[in-house]
């Protein structure tokens, strides 16, 4: 693999902040959904892969491959999944975000039809991969306001939250226990209205 700092253009002193704005930016002129019907698709394939690899790799190795902003969302701390999706596309999506093919991950979802409590889950799980906290937050929400009885749902709305309260701001405002009841609460009402 290339030089990851030289595949984000940025030097290997950036901080997780201009780390992940470098991504972004690069992320945005990229994305093989701006090469649709264009010659230039499978190059802009190919480097939005090594871009998440990059990105991956140096959020890795600055967060220690431990840090709350990078934990696995297929392991709750016990070494377990908690998913029982009947859904083999849903186990393709979980295999391509573990293996850090974050863009694979997004087209597939962007495929399926159907937005269920997994499908949010998983899409939380690719924005929060991504960087792109306050996303990651809301998908995760509906996943858990959907399913509320699926420990894999409210253990990563828990840890955004968790991790937002204690401190450490996901680049939003900071959300309060009522900030979450108050939404769990709205999405009740909503879902009981439709």
């Amino acid at each position: 693999m290339k030089n990851p700092y030289a595949v984000l253009g940025i030097s290997d002193k950036a901080s997780v902040d201009e780390v992940k704005k470098a991504y972004r930016e690069l992320a945005k002129k990229y994305h093989p959904d701006n090469y649709i019907n264009n010659p230039l698709a499978d190059l802009a394939e190919e480097k939005m892969k090594e871009i998440n690899e990059a990105y991956d790799s140096i959020i890795k190795e600055k967060s220690g491959a431990r840090s709350s902003d990078n934990y696995s969302y297929t392991n709750n701390g016990y070494g377990q999944t908690y998913s029982n999706s009947s859904n083999p596309k849903y186990a393709e999506i979980r295999n391509a975000i573990s293996s850090g093919n974050i863009y694979l991950a997004e087209k597939l979802l962007s495929e399926c039809g159907h937005h269920d409590a997994e499908w949010n889950f998983l899409m939380g799980s690719v924005m929060l991969r991504k960087g792109w906290y306050d996303n990651a937050r809301t998908y995760f929400t509906r996943a858990y306001s959907m399913d509320p009885g699926n420990r894999e749902y409210a253990e990563a709305l828990s840890r955004m939250q968790y991790t937002n309260n204690s401190g450490s701001s996901y680049g939003g405002a900071m959300l309060t226990p009522c900030d979450c009841c108050t939404g769990l609460m709205c999405a009740d009402c909503l879902c009981d209205c439709c």
